[in-house]
């Protein structure tokens, strides 16, 4: 399946807990890292939600 690049860009200090929860269930737990997670609707969604936090890497 395909997957994406997804990396860390700001720090989760200051943001709902919801938001930082996101953050770990995607794998990121500093800035800077990058992690890769396959592409599906549920991922998209996490991202959709922290989208000020990260970018996604082509």
């Amino acid at each position: 399946m395909a997957t994406i690049k997804v990396k860390q860009i700001k720090s989760k200090i200051g943001y709902p807990v919801d938001q930082k929860r996101t953050l770990e269930a995607l794998g990121l737990r500093k800035i800077s890292q990058v992690v890769e997670v396959e592409d599906n609707p549920s991922i998209r969604g996490m991202i959709r939600k922290v989208h000020h936090l990260v970018t996604v890497i082509d």
